[in-house]
């Protein structure tokens, strides 16, 4: 029985290398059939050196006089940031429940998981000048695009962590009469509520980041000032814009990740 049970395993760690080799040989030949779509020239990456120095010589020293634009600002793209996660919980919880296999039917969950995977290929910046065309320009199209686009990925993960939860729990459940709020109440939130936790903590990081770019198309925010000054060679400015962003991001990912060791 032990002979067994070793070549059992033998196979299955030979299984394992073949597939693992496998990968790695489609890996690189993906990687080979990129690069001439890549055109990497590290010849001309080394003659722009001088003009990228002169590029960040023309940001040094940074105006600090614009200082309560950029406070506005971050807190307003903090604000599109936040109004768009939390919009994008309230609808990703329902539309995970209806992908979730676990939790719906077939024909239920399959056409769900279509719609969340279609929502994902949209771009956040053609979202962002699809809401700015139709709503106008500030803030509200930024976080109509932030809420739209996180649904796509919150949705995916809270059905994968509902799909996740232990079988035999619902079963006892079902077994014991329970109605499909108590399932999800005992046997489902409670069992998976850290996961949802650290998805939503991650995503709300992700849509600060991303909400910086939505300036660039008039949807408010810190992008806007960035754009501007760019576009009217105040560097400087672009400076001050660029350092407090720094700081702002080092603090919000500080603090997510130190929400999630919580969580553990």
């Amino acid at each position: 029985m032990k002979s067994s049970l070793a070549q059992r395993l033998k196979a299955h760690h030979r299984q394992r290398r073949v597939q693992t080799a496998v990968f790695l040989v489609l890996f690189a030949v993906l990687f080979l059939l990129a690069l001439p779509g890549a055109e990497l020239d590290f010849s001309k990456f080394a003659d722009s050196l001088p003009r990228m120095a002169d590029f960040l010589g023309r940001m040094a020293p940074p105006d600090m006089s614009v200082m309560t634009t950029v406070l506005t600002s971050t807190l307003e793209t903090l604000q599109i940031a936040f109004v768009g996660t939390f919009l994008s919980v309230v609808l990703s919880f329902p539309l995970a429940l209806m992908a979730a296999t676990n939790l719906a039917p077939a024909w239920l969950s399959q056409p769900t998981r279509w719609l969340l995977g279609a929502i994902r290929a949209v771009p956040l910046i053609l979202l962002a000048l699809f809401f700015v065309s139709t709503v106008g320009l500030g803030p509200f199209p930024g976080v109509l695009a932030i809420t739209v686009h996180s649904v796509g990925m919150l949705g995916k993960f809270y059905a994968e962590a509902f799909e996740n939860a232990d079988p035999g729990v619902l079963e006892a459940l079902d077994s014991a009469g329970a109605t499909l709020l108590q399932r999800l109440r005992f046997g489902i939130f409670t069992q998976v509520a850290p996961d949802l936790v650290r998805d939503t903590l991650f995503r709300l990081e992700l849509n600060f980041r991303e909400s910086l770019i939505l300036g660039l198309v008039g949807a408010g925010g810190i992008g806007f000032y960035i754009q501007l000054y760019i576009r009217a060679f105040q560097y400087e400015r672009v400076a001050t814009l660029t350092i407090t962003l720094l700081v702002i991001v080092i603090i919000v990912e500080l603090t997510s990740t130190r929400l999630r060791q919580m969580l553990r």
